[in-house]
């Protein structure tokens, strides 16, 4: 399998481990977490032809990608508070 661009562990190198203390002790972490991957997981697979689309909707997960990393950055630096 190729690489995924854009994984969080990628995007927020020195907080990987913040992540997933995270992921263990939040529930709504965990989902946006999960939600992240996911439609990640779909953007590049779109991106690369192994399932295209039409424009519109690739403009739209990115939109939705974009929301959910500024919520789990948030998050992120809610917790260090």
């Amino acid at each position: 399998m190729s690489h995924t661009p854009n994984e969080l562990s990628e995007e927020f190198p020195d907080r990987v481990e913040q992540m997933s203390k995270l992921k263990q002790e939040n529930a709504h972490f965990s989902k946006i977490f999960d939600d992240y991957h996911e439609i990640n997981r779909t953007v590049h697979r779109a991106e690369i032809d192994v399932e295209p689309t039409d424009d519109l909707h690739m403009a739209e997960m990115r939109k939705q990608r974009l929301a959910l990393k500024d919520e789990i950055w948030e998050m992120i630096l809610a917790d260090t508070k």
